[in-house]
């Protein structure tokens, strides 16, 4: 497998990232099935994951956190957050 600098930071990943957005209800709902495309992609030199909270309404990062247990050194993990509206109060 091939690496790449990823900007200024001295971080190798792959040029190619594992999109999980169709990890969970919205895309595949077999959280086993998930976890078996995660570890192939792994296993066969993929470093890079692509992943945000909006995915299946955040089911997907639940997905590749199971996936990632024990393996989460050797991960760069790229997320994203939604915009969030705030009226009154700051809510996180």
């Amino acid at each position: 497998m091939r690496y790449r600098t990823l900007g200024r930071t001295g971080i190798k990943v792959t040029p190619y990232a594992l999109g999980a957005m169709m990890f969970g209800a919205i895309g595949n709902p077999d959280h086993d099935d998930s976890i078996r495309i995660i570890h192939k992609a792994l296993d066969a030199g993929i470093n890079f994951i692509d992943t945000a909270d909006a995915y299946s309404h955040g089911e997907s990062e639940e997905i590749v956190g199971q996936a990632l247990k024990g393996r989460r050194d050797d991960v760069v993990l790229a997320r994203r957050t939604r915009p969030v509206r705030v009226t009154g109060r700051h809510r996180r």
